[in-house]
């Protein structure tokens, strides 16, 4: 199973209405996929890839 973002990226999730770039700062590799650690600040959650995406969702963000 490949990873498909890279520890140091920074990554914004789909679903968040505000679009905050967040660190991936691990991973763990699991039988249905790669499950991603995303830091913001001093919080850290963990993302499935379908989740996760390089590009900022401006549309998704003006809505706010």
């Amino acid at each position: 199973m490949k990873a498909n973002y890279n520890i140091g990226d920074y990554v914004y999730l789909k679903t968040d209405i505000d679009q905050y770039k967040r660190l991936v700062t691990g991973y763990t590799v699991r039988t249905d996929g790669v499950l991603y650690l995303l830091s913001l600040g001093p919080e850290e959650t963990s993302h499935h890839e379908l989740e996760i995406s390089h590009e900022i969702d401006i549309l998704l963000k003006s809505m706010n």
